[in-house]
């Protein structure tokens, strides 16, 4: 067998072993597992993601609860937590349960009440009492063990979990992709009932608004600069060759780059306004991006105002700027749509929708283009023949 050979069946065999670990991690459940066949906990719930479940049994005459939570996938480089949140729903507020392999080695779960967005997930009590924790790890599964002693008298809350990188003894941030951002949920340790936050009014409030201004943000970013943008542009380098048009092509132009910019700018502020009500939570690229578009649209408004004169000597180079930044705004439109589209996560109807918005731009402009260079020659012939003939006339 030659080496060739030799590493592509390698490859295939790691290729088949690794799915069979992902479609095996997949397929487990609440209701499979030793802690609930071997009636260890009598309840249990898959929470809706990041392969987490809650087994716990509720104890009415003192109004305590023994829970496990188990997170699979992950490794010992990695932290998990389950908080309740007494407060209503979300971060804030939240009374968190964490484990981690600190550097020594060992296990160490302990509690950690998150105050700010800032958190560093510190040691400390929490607003109710946790008599026992402890935690466990085998075949890439955490699982945190503890007693709680309910508080307000209620058995229904707001649960969040969550898992993140660990170097030494540092917790590092969690990620922020579209399943860690919705692992929030309602649990009633009484009634064994559970729902994903985003079908309950109770902890997904919060969460739905915010989605709701994502959705905003992402819609009128999309129209403005994704959209009017392009079709301003597309106006003032195409129709002012018709000389039909007269000075329409003008008026078409700031018409769309006005609108565009007007939307633009509630989409900007919609964009600050998110990042301020998620301080935890920072898009670096997208958002340096979306201040640079902000910018150059703000100094190409006043641009306008500042326009010499067709006959100026500065004309020339106002143009010349005036297109550089022009064409500089579509290009960083376009990329950072794209990467807006990738961190809402909409679904990848909309991602097409947009490329296919963007072929069908792209395809008028190469016919444009190609028949404006067809008019715009044509007429330099017709001139030079007009010139040759005054000449011989004359």
């Amino acid at each position: 067998m030659t080496t060739f050979s030799k590493t592509v069946l390698f490859t295939c065999f790691f290729i088949i072993i690794s799915l069979f670990n992902s479609s095996h991690a997949q397929n487990q459940n609440c209701s499979t597992h030793p802690l609930f066949t071997n009636n260890l906990y009598k309840a249990c719930n898959n929470l809706p993601t990041l392969n987490s479940f809650i087994h716990w049994n509720y104890h009415q005459l003192n109004h305590t609860v023994d829970i496990a939570y188990r997170h699979t996938g992950v490794t010992t480089s990695n932290w998990i937590a389950w908080c309740l949140n007494p407060s209503g729903g979300g971060m804030i507020g939240s009374q968190c349960l964490i484990a981690y392999r600190n550097s020594t080695g060992l296990l160490h779960a302990y509690t950690s009440s998150i105050t700010s967005y800032a958190t560093r997930l510190e040691e400390g009590s929490l607003s109710f009492r946790v008599p026992k924790i402890g935690a466990e790890f085998n075949d890439n599964e955490m699982i945190i063990y503890a007693s709680l002693e309910l508080p307000n008298g209620t058995t229904k809350f707001a649960e969040v979990w969550q898992y993140g990188p660990v170097s030494g003894d540092t917790l590092g941030m969690h990620p922020t992709d579209r399943d860690n951002m919705r692992s929030i949920a309602t649990i009633d340790f009484a009634t064994a009932q559970a729902a994903d936050a985003t079908t309950t009014t109770f902890a997904g409030t919060l969460l739905g608004s915010r989605n709701r201004k994502k959705n905003v943000h992402g819609v009128m970013n999309v129209v403005s600069w994704g959209i009017l943008m392009p079709v301003g542009a597309m106006a003032a380098r195409y129709l002012k060759v018709f000389k039909s048009t007269n000075s329409a092509w003008f008026y078409i132009h700031v018409t769309c780059q006005s609108s565009a910019y007007i939307v633009g700018v509630a989409g900007f502020v919609t964009g600050m306004k998110l990042g301020r009500s998620s301080p935890g939570v920072v898009h670096t690229i997208h958002r340096n991006i979306g201040i640079t578009l902000f910018v150059i649209g703000t100094l190409q408004a006043f641009a306008i105002l500042l326009r010499p004169k067709p006959e100026h000597k500065y004309r020339k180079y106002w143009n010349a700027y005036h297109q550089a930044m022009g064409y500089s705004v579509l290009i960083l439109s376009i990329i950072n749509i794209l990467d807006g589209l990738d961190i809402l996560d909409p679904g990848k109807k909309w991602k097409r929708a947009y490329i296919g918005v963007l072929i069908f731009l792209g395809s008028i402009v190469v016919v444009l283009e190609a028949f404006t260079w067809y008019i715009v020659l044509k007429r330099k012939r017709q001139s030079a023949i007009a010139s040759n003939e005054s000449s011989i006339g004359a």
